[in-house]
């Protein structure tokens, strides 16, 4: 039963993350931007079966690239990620488009880890997910409280990959 917990957790987890980087809100650099991802990645330590104990090392080395897919996913979610700061200073942040390409090409490497697990016959958790998900969550909100204590947050582009851009005006003909 606690694998399906755990399972759960990790759907309900990015469907809370994922629904809400998609709306406007406001970065608040003074707020503790890595709780979720401690809290995520030690419920996944906890688990005793975190390494396959008959693979030993191929199932470390999956675990490594899942730890790398999921940085990937942080630092390329969170650079895709559009800034702006607001003329009170309040810096704002949503993801875009390309944010969400990000997402599906990291769930699509998820599945093909898993699937070489699989064919590797290794005994696989919801645990390397769940710390996958714990270092993806934790370079994406310490890569956008780094962008937004930005020392001229004034000066942060309008628009990040993926944005549509905005269309120069016409000049009128005299």
């Amino acid at each position: 039963m606690p694998g399906f917990v755990d399972a759960l957790m990790i759907v309900a987890v990015v469907v809370l993350v994922v629904v809400r980087q998609f709306r406007p809100s406001r970065i608040d650099t003074e707020r503790r931007w890595w709780l979720l991802p401690a809290v995520l990645a030690v419920v996944a330590l906890r688990e005793p079966h975190l390494v396959d104990d008959h693979h030993h090392t191929a199932s470390v080395a999956l675990l490594v690239a899942e730890l790398l897919t999921g940085l990937a996913i942080g630092a390329g979610w969170a650079w895709t990620t559009r800034i702006w700061a607001e003329p009170g200073g309040a810096v704002w942040s949503r993801s875009t488009k390309a944010s969400g390409a990000v997402w599906v090409v990291g769930i699509g490497v998820r599945v093909g880890l898993f699937a070489l697990g699989a064919a590797l016959g290794l005994h696989q958790d919801s645990a390397a997910l769940l710390l996958g998900l714990a270092a993806t969550l934790l370079v994406r909100s310490g890569t956008l409280a780094r962008r937004a204590r930005s020392p001229y947050p004034a000066a942060l582009p309008g628009t990040a990959y993926g944005d549509r851009m905005s269309q120069p005006a016409w000049k009128e003909q005299v």
